[in-house]
Formats: C-alpha cells, sequence, structure tokens
C-alpha cells in the first residue's frame, strides 16, 4: 500500500513539475481558454480555479453518453474515480466516488455520494433516480464536501444543473429510434414573456418494449426490460435589472414497466463470469414483475443583490410513490416442487418494495459576498424535513402469488445546519479558503412485521430514536504558479448522519449505524496549456473513514444488517485532460486508481446462501467470513474514460463524428471476497456520425452505445443460488435535432 500510495504522490509531483513547465513556455492569452464555469463552490467559477478534485459532463460528452434512452446509470465510469450501479432497474441509482458508496438496495437506505438537483439534496432513494433532461452540466465533486454540502457527501456529490428559464432561447427537440423498439424523445421550449418574466417547458418520453423472452411453459410475463417513462419540467424566470431574479421549476415523473431482471444461476460456481452458453435475451421466470413511480417536486431559487453582497435562497418539496415487484430467484418452481430451474432453486422468493407515503421538504439560505478586496465570504443555514413509509412484502409464488409476508417502515427525519466559509487572498497568488459546518439530525424509527412469512410470527412494533451533532468542514489552499497553472492541496471532512436498517420481513433485527465521519487530504495541479487548448486536473488522495457504515446485504440469512468498521482507508489519483489540438477537433481523458481497505480485524460478515466459494477467513464459532484487509464493494481499483469529436465542413453544413468510451477494472459484489461474487471488467464503447445544417439548426445521426456488445455481471444475489444481472446490450439507432 505504501509503494503505490509513493507511486501515486510521485505521478502528480511529475505530472505538475511538467505542466508548470510547459505553461511557462505558453502565451499568456486568457481569452484564448475554453473556460469551464462552475458553482462546486455555490458561486460561479472557472473550473480550473476550484481548489479541490472535481469534473463536468456536458455538451456532446452528455448527449452521447445518454443516448438510446438510457436511465441515469449511463454516469458509471464517465468520470474519474466515479462509479454507480442498481439493483432497480430505472431507479435507485447508487453512486459511489473514490470507492465510497451503499450497497443497500432497502428503500430507507442512504449512502456517502448526495445528489443534488439545482442546489437541493436528493435524499430518497427512488428521488434520486428522477431522469436527466435539458439539462446544462453534470458536476462531479469528489471528496468530502462538508462545508458548503453537508451531511452525507463524505465521498462527493453528483450536482446536477438543468437549463433555467430566461430571456435567452435555447430552444430544442429531438427524437430518436433505437433497437427494441426504443423511442426516447426530448424538447424544450421558451423565452422572454415580457414584464421581466421568462418561461421554459421541457419534457422527456421514452420507451422500450420488452426484449427478454421467457421461456418458462407454465405462462407469466412473456418478456423483461420494458419500460415507459415520461417526465417534465415547468420554469418560471423572473428578472428585472439584475438586483433580484427567480426561478421557480416544477417538475414531475410517471414511470411503469419491469423491475429489475435477475437471472438465476448465470454465474459459474467456483470461479465466477458467465456460464457459458449464457444467452442475455432469454430466461425462464414464473414471478411477476411490476415497477412503476411517480414524483413531484417544486424548486424556488431567488437571489437578490444587497450591495456588493448576494442573498440566496433555496426552497424545495417533492414526493415520491413507488410499487416494485421482482422474482428474486431467478428462476421457476423450486427444487422441492419441480419442476424447476434454471439451474437449483432451493427455495422461491419473490418480493415486493413500496413507498406508501414520502415527503420532503427543504430550505437554504445563505449570504456571500466580499468583505474586502481580499475577503469573500459565504455563511447560510440549511433546513431538512423528510417523511417516508415503506412496504416490503414476500409472496409465495408456488400458490399463485398470494402474499406471505409483509413488514411496514416508518421513519421522520429533521435536520439543519449553520455553516460558514471565507477565501481569503493572503499574498500575490496564493488564497486559502477554509469553512465550517454545524450539523444537527434527529430520526425517528419504527418497523413492524404484520405477516411473517415460514410461519414467523408478528413483530413490533420496533422503534429506534437516532440523535446526532457534527462539526465538519475544510480548509485549502491555492497558489497560482503561473498565469495558467496553480497548485492545491486541501483538507475536508465529512460525516454520513446516523442510519437505521428494519427490512424486518424474515430477520428479527432491526440495525443501526453511528455517524461516519472521513478524513481526507488531498493536492493536486490544474490550469490550461498549449494557449489554451489544452485543460487538465492532476490529484492525489488519501483518506480515513472512522466508523463506516456498511451494509451486510443478502447472504444465507436473507436479511440487510448495518454495521460500522473502525476505520477504512483509501488512496489514489485522479486525472482529467481536455484538448483542441486542432481546429474541428476535441479530445478528452479520464483516469483514476482508488485502493480501498477494510481495517477492522474483529469486522465479520455472513456468507453465501448458495454454495460459493468464500476467500475470506472464516470464523468457526459464527461461519462468518471475517473481512479485515478487503476492498469495498462494487469500488473498481481503476476508472478510464475517454471522448473524441471531430467534424468536417460540407456544403452548407459539416458532418460530425464522436466516439467515447468507459472502463472499470474489477469489482467485488459483496463485503465478503468469493470466486463467484465478483466482475473482472467492464468496457462500453459508443459512437456517432452525423450531419449538422449550420443555416437551421438540423441535424441528423446514427448511434450506437456499447457497440461491441460486452455482456458484464453488475450485480448478484448470493442467499439463493447463483442469480444476477447484467449491464445494457448494444443499443443502436437514428436521431434527428432541431435547435430554433
Amino acid at each position: 500500500m505504501r509503494n503505490s500510495l509513493r507511486a501515486t504522490l510521485f505521478l502528480v509531483s511529475a505530472l505538475s513539475a511538467s505542466a508548470a513547465s510547459a505553461a511557462a513556455e505558453d502565451k499568456k492569452d486568457p481569452d484564448s481558454v475554453n473556460v469551464i464555469i462552475v458553482t462546486a463552490q455555490k458561486r460561479s467559477e472557472a473550473i480550473t480555479e476550484v481548489p479541490l478534485s472535481l469534473d463536468v459532463i456536458s455538451d456532446e460528452r452528455l448527449d452521447n453518453a445518454r443516448a438510446g434512452a438510457q436511465d441515469l446509470l449511463f454516469l458509471a465510469a464517465r468520470s474519474p474515480s466515479l462509479y454507480a450501479e442498481s439493483s432497480s432497474g430505472r431507479i435507485f441509482p447508487r453512486f459511489y466516488i473514490r470507492g465510497l458508496g451503499n450497497t443497500d438496495f432497502d428503500l430507507n437506505a442512504n449512502g456517502p455520494v448526495s445528489v443534488v438537483l439545482d442546489e437541493v439534496p436528493l435524499e430518497n432513494a427512488i428521488l434520486r433516480g428522477f431522469p436527466l433532461f435539458d439539462v446544462d452540466r453534470v458536476e462531479v465533486l469528489r471528496g468530502p464536501q462538508g462545508t458548503l454540502f453537508g451531511r452525507n457527501t463524505p465521498a462527493g456529490v453528483v450536482k446536477i444543473e438543468t437549463v433555467k428559464a430566461n430571456a435567452a432561447n435555447r430552444n430544442f427537440a429531438r427524437v430518436s429510434l433505437s433497437r427494441f423498439d426504443t423511442i426516447d424523445a426530448e424538447g424544450a421550449v421558451g423565452g422572454d414573456i415580457g414584464g421581466g418574466f421568462s418561461l421554459r417547458v421541457s419534457g422527456l418520453y421514452q420507451r422500450r418494449d420488452d426484449f427478454v423472452d421467457n421461456t418458462f411453459a407454465g405462462g407469466g410475463e412473456r418478456g423483461f426490460e420494458e419500460f415507459r417513462d415520461v417526465a417534465g419540467r415547468v420554469q418560471l424566470g423572473f428578472d428585472r435589472g439584475g438586483r433580484f431574479n427567480a426561478n421557480l421549476s416544477v417538475f414531475g415523473r410517471d414511470l411503469s414497466g419491469g423491475s429489475r431482471l435477475f437471472r438465476a444461476n448465470i454465474i459459474e460456481p467456483g470461479r465466477g463470469g458467465l456460464v457459458d452458453g449464457f444467452d442475455r435475451f432469454s430466461t425462464a421466470q414464473d414471478a411477476t414483475q411490476l415497477l412503476e413511480s411517480d414524483t413531484f417536486g417544486a424548486i424556488l431559487q431567488t437571489n437578490t443583490q444587497i450591495g456588493d453582497f448576494t442573498l440566496s435562497g433555496v426552497s424545495s418539496y417533492s414526493e415520491v410513490r413507488l410499487d416494485a415487484r421482482g422474482d428474486v430467484d431467478g428462476g421457476f418452481g423450486a427444487d422441492f416442487a419441480p419442476p424447476s430451474g434454471p439451474g437449483f432453486i432451493p427455495f422461491a422468493a419473490e418480493s415486493a418494495d413500496n413507498i406508501t407515503g414520502h415527503s420532503q421538504r427543504t430550505s437554504e439560505l445563505r449570504l456571500s459576498g466580499p468583505v474586502t478586496d481580499d475577503i469573500d465570504v459565504t455563511v447560510g443555514g440549511f433546513y431538512f424535513r423528510e417523511r417516508l413509509q415503506i412496504e416490503n412484502e414476500s409472496f409465495d409464488t408456488l400458490s399463485g402469488g398470494t402474499r406471505n409476508g409483509l413488514a411496514v417502515q416508518d421513519q421522520r427525519t429533521t435536520a439543519y445546519a449553520l455553516f460558514g466559509s471565507a477565501t481569503v487572498s493572503v499574498i500575490d497568488r496564493l488564497k486559502v479558503t477554509a469553512g465550517l459546518r454545524f450539523s444537527r439530525e434527529e430520526k425517528d424509527f419504527t418497523a413492524s412485521r404484520l405477516v411473517g412469512p415460514f410461519g414467523a410470527p408478528p413483530l413490533g412494533p420496533v422503534t429506534r430514536s437516532l440523535r446526532d451533532s457534527n462539526l465538519s468542514g475544510d480548509v485549502s489552499l491555492r497558489y497560482d504558479l503561473s498565469d495558467t497553472v496553480n497548485f492545491y492541496a486541501r483538507y475536508a471532512r465529512g460525516f454520513r448522519a446516523p442510519n437505521v436498517q428494519g427490512r424486518i420481513v424474515f430477520g428479527d433485527a432491526v440495525t443501526v449505524a453511528d455517524t461516519e465521519t472521513n478524513d481526507s487530504f488531498e493536492a493536486g495541479v490544474k490550469g490550461t496549456f498549449l494557449d489554451g487548448k489544452g485543460r487538465f486536473n492532476a490529484t492525489a488522495f488519501y483518506y480515513v473513514t472512522d466508523d463506516q457504515q456498511l451494509t451486510a446485504v443478502g447472504g444465507a440469512g436473507n436479511f440487510n444488517q448495518l454495521l460500522n468498521a473502525d476505520h477504512v482507508r483509501g488512496h489514489g489519483f485522479e486525472l482529467d485532460l481536455g484538448l483542441d489540438p486542432v481546429e474541428r477537433l476535441s479530445l478528452t481523458a479520464g483516469l483514476s486508481l482508488n485502493n480501498t481497505r477494510i481495517d477492522d480485524p474483529t469486522l465479520e460478515v455472513g456468507v453465501c446462501g448458495a454454495a460459493c466459494t468464500v476467500l475470506d477467513p472464516i470464523n468457526p464459532a459464527t461461519g462468518n467470513a471475517l473481512i479485515d484487509g478487503n476492498p469495498l464493494p462494487q469500488a473498481p481499483r481503476w476508472i478510464a474514460n475517454g471522448t473524441a469529436s471531430y467534424t468536417i465542413p460540407l456544403g452548407s453544413g459539416e458532418v460530425f463524428t464522436t466516439a467515447d468510451f468507459a472502463y472499470r477494472s474489477n469489482i467485488n459484489f459483496f463485503l465478503y471476497e468469493s470466486a463467484e461474487f465478483r466482475d473482472r471488467s467492464l468496457f462500453e464503447l459508443g459512437a456517432r456520425i452525423g450531419y449538422r445544417l449550420n443555416d437551421n439548426g438540423f441535424e441528423i445521426s446514427a448511434f450506437g452505445r456499447n457497440i461491441l456488445g460486452d455482456t458484464s455481471v453488475l450485480g448478484a444475489i448470493d442467499f439463493n443460488n447463483f442469480a444476477g444481472f447484467v449491464n445494457e446490450p448494444a443499443v443502436y439507432g437514428i436521431e434527428l435535432k432541431k435547435l430554433f
């Protein structure tokens, strides 16, 4: 570990020295720099001036990656250190940054990566899956964001900024048709409506037919993986003279289709990987597939100029409903009630998770501006309140799908915070930023088992009351090595609030995880080169998470359990590059190394119910695996990505071509290590070619996603058999787009 850490620091030091040398030879022409503006610190800044590791996904890079009706998981491996997966279909994306995330599939779970939409944290698992459309950019903030974003950000933030209502027209319409009868349509229209007001209406429609045939002869679903996803947003903006502006956004979503398709015994026992002869276009199952979700929300953002200061307010309300049901054993029948298959099915497992009630309210008020010519400050407060009601159900598939288990969860959460940050110009070329945040959270939880499967008695109500306060913050410095290159160093502390796990359909335990804290150190160099034609960011980091919240998922006991590990340590580096070497050619590249290690000699977890090959030491007294020294689950060591785009003038327009790839190395699915429950790597390649008319904004293109047809296992279920689920298949289609 020490050698690899030294190698990482050496790499970043070398990049820093070479970049500074190159920059010294550059002509200093700031007008030639293609500046990318971000709001990572809740004010508009050039990305090269922000003293933390971050990336921006926007424009063609964003549009191409989500072509063909991709859901939010398209972000996986699209930025260094960023990964995403889900065992719940087009809802509930689970994000990981620098290896830190949460594999828990319960609807009450949260993770150390916060998803923020237009300055509002989306705390609920399903709310986070709201589809991207009419989006200006996605900012990926790596490392703890404990000052300005607060709770549940010890790994970082995925920050989504939509196109706002204003007088400038950014109107467009696009529609694509692709494989599996997929329709992907998006549009937005708006502009000045008089009196300082502006309006913007945007929407998304996505649909796909089922493309996985059900070969089970006993009836049931005919096919799987279909969906219909409709979302919309209406925004009203106001701006008169710049002293005050406001934007009200009202949005909604209606999703229906099938839940995640689990497939029985697709993982090869003893070695892992897909079994020989795996066919991604067929399966055999006897249970019901259902996924229906509705979302509604509103966000009000205001900015008032008070002298040199800006008073900003953000208030929001949102709610979501969900019905999701799936075949967890991934097959048909059971070994004791033949016929059954594919492979060994020890017992039938069919379950559902529903959100029957939910509401989230947030408010933030902050004041920012210059105190003197050398000091800028931001101070503010934040309030959050959430109500969540969940049903967990199980069904007896062999008896016609009758419900044989029911548990309910009810949770009320209140959180508030006070924060402040200041940036001081100490001397010429040197700026220091420091911030502190006080947070308080109160959570009241009740769980009851009303119907117990397999004769289990009712249980509860079981209550838990969680209370905690926390101080988090950061301090960073930025030194300008030249007019185009700067060095920065940062220490930051983030935290995840206490959590409770009450999924008690099968298990009897309601478990609690205490507050985790992450202390992170990073140093890097960023800037521009070749007269602004190139942009780079290179960062080395090291962190220690104390009382890391982990979730032991599934296993032979078939229940989820929260744990706290003494420590989790991680280190690595991130490299972001952008280059326009010649006219009409644009290139981007990203690379990251993430080494994670659980550091807790006594920590143990239950192992697979399937007869898997456990690689960890086993405690003979409990039969559990000792996981000290293991990497975190769903934490690829290597992530790489890149894009290339080139245009060729032709007639009254131009031919445009793009290509992109995303790669992640091997991952483990669970806290324990086994030969089976892991995936070796994932490599997905995309491409687009089209023609654009310059005079009327019309373009036509053909595209492909995962065009090499990589088939990889993304996750598994370990309590019953060797069930798993795989990535999206190759998709190719045509797209029409019109700007007006």
